[in-house]
């Protein structure tokens, strides 16, 4: 498939910067797509010893990990430098004992870019991601979850569909021919990806969840709290003019629900989870169909014998 046309870094580094003191005032619905997704890890026996939260905003899957693996290093990754800060000020407070044994909380915070981390080669045993992945190239962050990985390591992730915001979409649609909402690559396109990139047999699942907003200020009022505003490439440039937006609220009303919705207006989430493990050995073939393998790999195979 072709790379999905994406939003320059420095802007969404800049909106989800603007937005982390305001981001968990509106992220009712990331955080319960990370509590179902955290749901799904009952199921999977997992005992990392060093655990990345990949787009890691203000700490929520942070907070979530240090639960589940208390024991865990944690490495927190975000593009944005006033998340990672927010997040680090959430941190609960160290016990006086571990303060006296010169013990804190094991968990380090990095500046980067999911495309490109700053991660050595097989450094990581879990890597847990959610919403993230919709705001880069999805190809190359599964290549460099796979490079970081260890083998048998876990990936772990929530992103969401095509069909979100479709409401709103359709809406724009019918206002002008501008770039307003990101384009989310379909769930099958995902595992695709995870396969090239050399992950076995990735699981993936979505489902459709729909919020409800009394009018269309607050909806889009809450998309900005979380830094989800309009950065894509060629978008129009300043505030929305006053007649640009009564032309967008009275094309969204045709999606204003009925009984027993008390005529609020809807807006869907085609939420996408999916989990993949790198093999122990993998099978990577060039052109001419001869297989290739790493020194580090074959030094496990070679012990493997």
């Amino acid at each position: 498939m072709t790379a999905p046309n994406l939003p320059a870094k420095r802007d969404v580094q800049r909106s989800f910067g603007n937005a982390a003191a305001t981001y968990d005032d509106n992220a009712f619905l990331q955080r319960e797509i990370v509590n179902r997704l955290f749901e799904r890890l009952d199921y999977i026996k997992l005992e990392p010893r060093r655990v990345l939260d990949l787009g890691s905003g203000t700490g929520y899957v942070s907070e979530k990990c240090r639960a589940r693996f208390p024991k865990s290093e944690l490495i927190a990754l975000d593009l944005a430098t006033e998340m990672l800060q927010f997040s680090k000020s959430r941190l609960p407070p160290t016990p006086a004992l571990a303060r006296l044994l010169g013990r804190s909380h094991s968990q380090h915070f990095v500046c980067g870019d999911a495309e490109s981390m700053p991660l050595a080669n097989e450094s990581i045993d879990a890597v847990i991601s959610s919403a993230t992945l919709q705001w880069c190239n999805p190809e190359k962050v599964c290549r460099e979850v796979a490079r970081i990985l260890k083998p048998t390591g876990l990936f772990m992730f929530t992103t969401f569909g095509p069909d979100t915001l479709k409401e709103l979409r359709s809406a724009f649609r019918a206002v002008d021919d501008q770039p307003h909402i990101n384009e989310f690559v379909d769930m099958h396109d995902l595992g695709d990806m995870l396969v090239a990139a050399g992950f076995a047999d990735p699981v993936m699942d979505q489902e459709t969840i729909t919020l409800t907003y009394a009018d269309l200020k607050s909806m889009m009022r809450e998309l900005k709290g979380i830094g989800a505003h309009n950065v894509m490439p060629g978008r129009r440039r300043g505030l929305m003019g006053k007649t640009h937006w009564q032309r967008l609220a009275h094309a969204y009303e045709k999606f204003r629900l009925g009984a027993p919705f008390d005529g609020r207006l809807p807006s869907s989430y085609e939420v996408v989870y999916g989990h993949a493990w790198k093999p122990e050995f993998s099978k990577r073939k060039s052109t001419d169909g001869q297989q290739a393998i790493g020194l580090d790999e074959f030094k496990r195979m070679i012990r493997k014998t």
